[in-house]
């Protein structure tokens, strides 16, 4: 077995170093290098994109479990706006030409609001809400514009902050968001892509199929249909070679779950005590639930109901109801396990955390090679060296590569093969008991045993004389990978 190499984190942090020491005379240089060493010690960023009312706020909002991002259609929603935690609850506006100014916090419907001082957006760089929470802990939410809005300048903001032409992008993952598979959002999970052995890969991208409860017109069979698409998208070859995986989520289903309120209870409670033909012909549109004439609950309140809960959101909890759920907190945890958060929230886990040092590292490549290039200089030779040897010699980097020459159907395998590769090769997750197959709480013997038998049938393919010279190197690969969960194993 061969020797473990040190940890790429580790190797990336002495390059990130090098560089700043060889560019010392070059302030701007220096600064931008810094700040990316300091990236290593910060949340992994992760950034919610997607186009105009596709659920961005929404989502956000349910992953953090507090309604802390607007949702109407103000000014704040076309602003980037990162989410961060901290002790104290903050809000900084950052103008592209001014300094960083405090703004104060309201509430209004429940969620927060900015007074941005008669502050253009088109002059703001972003906002920065600061905090106080535990889901913000792991990762640093950043709500970005919708991408293909009628405003040229807020697609603009979006497209310059997610995939700007002449920097990395500050984030270092994201969740893209899409209601069905449009040409547009194609095109913008394209534009992630570089030709740079780092960037040409999806490994920092996840697709969601969002606003799911709308797919079946609020049926309650909705969740069902979201879950066929989204299955059907995953196998999909051009949207496997954009993004690691899609999975289907109902935002406002989630958001109320999570922050359901008593007296929205009390009103569900009462709904579901009509004749069950009452409400079904009530929730035939939002207009008529919110229109029909109720003494109880009131029109006002129904109308509140359905804003926060959606025809889908109604229609369920009432149906809980009826079933026997009288417990509000029950209620809730059943819309937010339905809603497909907690699908989402595994798969942020699997990854993205799991990925952490990988995609810091990656973030960081990125930095130094726009240094490299932007200032180059004949003392900085070594340093571009170092930086490909990185890049083309780092195995997580290979098993990038490799994942996406699979996904992209370049390398002719059995399909079962090919499934088992790409999640020896950390498809499913970096850990090894989802490399392996295996389930999460699997012991280190068994952990063992799976790896050498996964390498003892990769390394037989690789040297079989029927395999061809492609599926040998993919074999050799996925061969170190095994080694690699091996050498990850205690002894």
């Amino acid at each position: 077995m061969s020797t473990p190499a040190p940890p790429l984190g580790s190797v990336v942090r002495v390059l990130l170093r090098r560089t700043i020491e060889a560019y010392q005379d070059s302030p701007q240089a220096v600064g931008w290098l810094q700040h990316n060493l300091q990236r290593f010690e910060e949340p992994l960023r992760v950034a919610i994109a997607g186009k105009v009312k596709a659920g961005k706020s929404t989502l956000l909002n349910a992953l953090v479990g507090e309604e802390i991002a607007p949702t109407d259609a103000g000014e704040c929603t076309r602003v980037v706006t990162w989410y961060i935690d901290a002790q104290i609850p903050k809000v900084t506006m950052f103008p592209r030409a001014a300094p960083p100014q405090q703004l104060t916090i309201n509430r209004a419907g429940g969620g927060l609001s900015f007074d941005l001082r008669g502050t253009p957006v088109e002059e703001l760089e972003k906002l920065e809400v600061q905090w106080p929470s535990q889901n913000l802990r792991a990762q640093t939410l950043i709500d970005t514009p919708g991408i293909a809005s009628l405003s040229a300048d807020t697609s603009a903001r979006a497209g310059a902050f997610l995939a700007p032409e002449d920097a990395p992008t500050q984030a270092d993952a994201v969740v893209y968001l899409m209601r069905h598979l449009h040409a547009t959002d194609v095109r913008f999970l394209e534009s992630f892509f570089d030709q740079g052995v780092a960037r040409a890969t999806p490994i920092n991208t996840i697709g969601v199929l969002s606003r799911a409860d709308e797919i079946g017109v609020g049926r309650l069979d909705a969740l069902t249909s979201a879950r066929r698409i989204a299955r059907r998208y995953r196998a999909d070859d051009k949207i496997r070679g954009l993004c690691q995986t899609v999975v289907p989520v109902a935002g406002l289903l989630a958001q109320t779950g999570r922050t359901m309120r008593q007296h929205e209870f009390t009103a569900l409670t009462a709904l579901a005590a009509l004749p069950r033909s009452d409400i079904e012909s009530m929730l035939l549109s939002a207009d008529r639930f919110s229109r029909t004439e109720l003494d109880t609950p009131d029109a006002e309140t129904r109308a509140k109901l359905m804003e926060r809960f959606g025809l889908f959101g109604v229609r369920l909890s009432t149906t809980l109801i009826r079933q026997g759920m009288t417990d509000p907190n029950t209620i809730a945890s059943e819309l937010v396990k339905r809603s497909g958060l907690d699908e989402l929230r595994s798969v942020l886990v699997t990854q993205f955390a799991e990925r952490r040092d990988l995609l810091k590292a990656r973030s960081a490549l990125l930095a130094v090679d726009l240094v490299l290039s932007r200032e180059p200089r004949p003392s900085a030779a070594p340093l571009q060296a170092e930086l490909e040897r990185i890049l083309a010699g780092a195995h997580e980097f290979a098993e990038l590569r490799l994942l996406s020459t699979l996904r992209a159907g370049a390398v002719k395998l059995p399909k079962e093969a090919v499934q088992e590769a790409e999640r020896l090769l950390g498809g499913d997750g970096g850990a090894p008991a989802a490399r392996l197959g295996l389930e999460p709480d699997a012991g280190p013997q068994e952990l063992w045993d799976a790896a050498i038998d996964a390498a003892g049938r990769w390394q037989r393919r690789a040297e079989s004389p029927m395999s061809s010279r492609a599926v040998s190197d993919v074999a050799r690969l996925v061969v170190r990978s095994c080694e690699g969960v091996l050498a990850s194993l205690p002894r």
